[in-house]
């Protein structure tokens, strides 16, 4: 892999991990739950989760485009279309209040925890449909594939930590941002034009 490419998959996680979902709202309420120390551990269980999530998509797309020469076309197209896609959805999603729900902070333990990042994380079946028709995309095939997964995976893991550090610890003024109805349309809209960008980014990339 590149440096070129590499930074081209940075910036395009740093659009993955800051765009709302279901993970950034898990951290969220976690923060506001629990604060900051014990409820970061809702943030390693999400990366717990997407760590197996590239694992499985590492060997399948590996199988697959070894198998099958005419699979990354297939597949990289795929991704364009899809990203084209959620950025066709995040520009008309409704501004509405994210539901964030504050419990107890002596219901959950730290493993408790852990163990609701992980299933929030794998139980979206729309974060497998999304790596894999990202991930590969900057694979070099001449090159040994399951390094550039091990960097891949480093990376995105590294910058999603980041990112729920912040919903985490800044619960309370993010949620103050998300709940503008204005602000949230904007933001959007932003992350929608992103997406676009990223489905451009991907359009460009070759077979190695």
């Amino acid at each position: 892999m590149s440096y070129q490419v590499w930074f081209a998959f940075m910036l395009a996680c740093w659009v993955i991990s800051v765009s709302p979902g279901a993970g950034a709202i898990a951290s969220m309420s976690s923060g506001l739950s629990y604060g900051f120390r014990r409820g970061y551990y809702n943030a390693i269980g999400l990366q717990l989760a997407l760590l197996l999530q590239i694992l499985i998509v590492a060997a399948g797309a590996g199988v697959l485009f070894a198998t099958t020469p005419w699979a990354f076309v297939l597949v990289k197209w795929l991704g364009v279309l899809y990203l084209l896609y959620l950025a066709y959805v995040q520009w008309m999603a409704p501004a509405q209040v994210m539901d964030v729900q504050i419990q107890p902070a002596q219901f959950k333990s730290r493993r408790g925890l852990l163990l609701n990042g992980f299933l929030v994380n794998m139980s979206n079946p729309k974060a497998i449909v999304f790596l894999l028709a990202v991930l590969p995309q900057f694979v070099d095939l001449q090159r040994p594939q399951w390094l550039q997964y091990a960097i891949m995976a480093s990376t995105m893991i590294a910058i999603d930590l980041i990112v729920m550090a912040g919903y985490t610890g800044l619960a309370a003024k993010v949620l103050g941002l998300l709940k503008s109805p204005q602000q949230q349309k904007l933001l959007n809209r932003a992350f929608a034009l992103l997406f676009a960008c990223a489905a451009g980014v991907l359009s460009m990339l070759h077979q190695g």
